[in-house]
């Protein structure tokens, strides 16, 4: 079975899933037997590691620094419509309490997402951390900061990265366009990026505004959007399926 990504990894789970992207670790789908369960990553980690798997295979990366921009369709549909209910108040100044969220949430950014851990950190920026070292690699160091835009579909992150070896953001932006999974729209000029709007309906990963972070030895900075409800959730699923299929590791069915 595929599993959601919340039941999958919480701290209380008492069963352990494989956590699967089939563009990043597609050999993890083996242990399926033997586990019986495989789980969609959370949304804002997919994304993320479609991006970083084929750097970190090339350069080799000791931590990562996200920043994310994380629509409110992560939260279910109450979430957008009380966007929407907010959005329309705010033009007849009517009062609007929020129920979905911790504060209002039109024209707003929320720097809370899901429930506060005892070091301080929310359980949504504890899933990026666990994630990306259990998809990716267990030696890199992450540390994530989530937050909920008023944005409906479609998550954003701004993500740097430093790695063991020498990497230029040419070399990193041709490994990117050949890399599956992954759109480059990365021009220096006004609009050559991708955006939130413009990743709705889209099943890619885009990578925008790829630079060198001069402040570490090496470093680089990119901007990467994605439908959070295709490839952070359904599209991530029916891939999966279509991966154990091709590996046959389902069952045949009794006729």
């Amino acid at each position: 079975m595929v599993a959601t990504m919340a039941s999958a990894v919480a701290p209380e789970a008492r069963f352990t899933a494989t956590l699967v992207v089939p563009e990043v670790n597609p050999q993890a789908l083996r242990q399926f037997r033997k586990r019986g369960i495989i789980a969609n990553p959370n949304c804002s980690t997919i994304q993320m590691v479609v991006a970083l798997k084929p750097l970190h295979d090339e350069f080799k990366i000791k931590r990562v620094v996200v920043a994310t921009y994380q629509s409110v369709s992560g939260a279910g549909k109450e979430a957008m419509d009380e966007l929407f209910n907010h959005t329309k108040s705010s033009f007849v100044h009517e009062l609007s309490p929020p129920e979905q969220f911790t504060k209002e949430i039109a024209f707003n950014c929320i720097p809370h997402i899901d429930k506060f851990m005892d070091d301080g950190a929310t359980k949504e920026e504890w899933k990026m951390t666990v994630e990306t070292k259990k998809i990716l690699d267990p030696a890199i160091a992450v540390h994530a900061t989530c937050v909920r835009v008023p944005v409906f579909i479609s998550h954003g992150e701004a993500v740097n990265v430093e790695f063991e070896n020498p990497v230029t953001a040419g070399e990193a932006r041709a490994i990117l366009r050949e890399a599956p999974g992954i759109e480059v729209v990365d021009v220096r000029e006004d609009g050559g990026y991708v955006t939130q709007l413009e990743a709705q309906g889209e099943d890619a990963v885009f990578v925008s505004r790829i630079r060198k972070d001069p402040t570490v030895q090496h470093g680089l900075s990119f901007w990467c959007v994605s439908d959070n409800l295709r490839k952070g959730a359904a599209l991530n699923a029916v891939q999966i399926a279509e991966a154990l299929v091709a590996q046959g590791l389902l069952a045949k069915q009794a006729v």
